[in-house]
């Protein structure tokens, strides 16, 4: 990375350039303003829809178009009801856990979960797979859920970083254990479709705690996923 000089710029790039392309997150939290949920949804998609019709129309597009007429509609609903729903706490899925009845003290692990999520330094797309896993400590959870925990906090202006961080945590709280892993790899639309251009790229990022920090658990999960499954 070419650090930024006093001034805050290295080779013509702000230090904010600097910031977005070297992947940086201020926080394990999504930096979020106090009252972010005080507009209702309908609200702010008729706002988005407003201010991305004012972008269209600098960027030169005819919005009287047929094709276009209803884009910044249909950008609004998306950010709000799909790809940003992640940020509302009140799309937060519900966990429920069981005993673990039949004493299972084994890993529990779920591949390939399906990420999709936005790079918050561009807005543009993450694609990729998580796997998690836990060790049981008088509790389990529906593998189901797994799913709709990484899927949530994917659903969010992100950086990978900070996504598995979340989900790990996550897991520690709902499941009463430290001992819980999360890796991920994605390929970012940022390194693809902008700047270095570098198809094929894909990003790694991995939160290991408790007896994941071992390297005989740890050696499992990570054998586990990348064994191919059967015919």
């Amino acid at each position: 990375m070419v650090h930024p000089n006093l001034n805050g710029h290295s080779n013509g790039l702000s230090h904010t350039d600097d910031l977005g392309d070297a992947h940086i997150a201020t926080s394990a939290h999504t930096p979020m303003r106090p009252e972010a949920f005080e507009m209702p949804d309908e609200q702010k998609i008729k706002r988005i829809s407003e201010h991305f019709s004012q972008i269209m129309h600098i960027l030169g597009l005819d919005l009287k178009d047929d094709s276009l007429s209803s884009t910044p509609q249909r950008v609004a609903k998306m950010y709000v009801n799909e790809i940003f729903r992640g940020l509302n706490p009140a799309n937060k899925p519900a966990i429920t856990t069981f005993e673990n009845k039949y004493h299972y003290t084994g890993l529990v692990i779920e591949r390939n979960i399906p990420v999709q999520s936005t790079c918050e330094h561009h807005f543009q797309p993450i694609f990729g797979v998580a796997h998690v896993a836990y060790i049981p400590n008088g509790r389990v959870i529906g593998l189901s859920k797994l799913n709709r925990i990484v899927d949530f906090f994917a659903r969010r202006p992100q950086v990978q970083e900070r996504l598995v961080v979340q989900i790990a945590e996550e897991l520690k709280k709902v499941l009463h254990t430290e001992d819980v892993a999360v890796y991920i790899d994605a390929r970012h639309m940022c390194v693809q479709a902008r700047g270095v251009e570098h198809h094929g790229a894909s990003t790694i990022t991995a939160e290991y705690s408790g007896k994941f920090l071992q390297d005989t658990a740890r050696h499992e999960f990570l054998q586990a996923i990348r064994t191919k499954m059967p015919d």
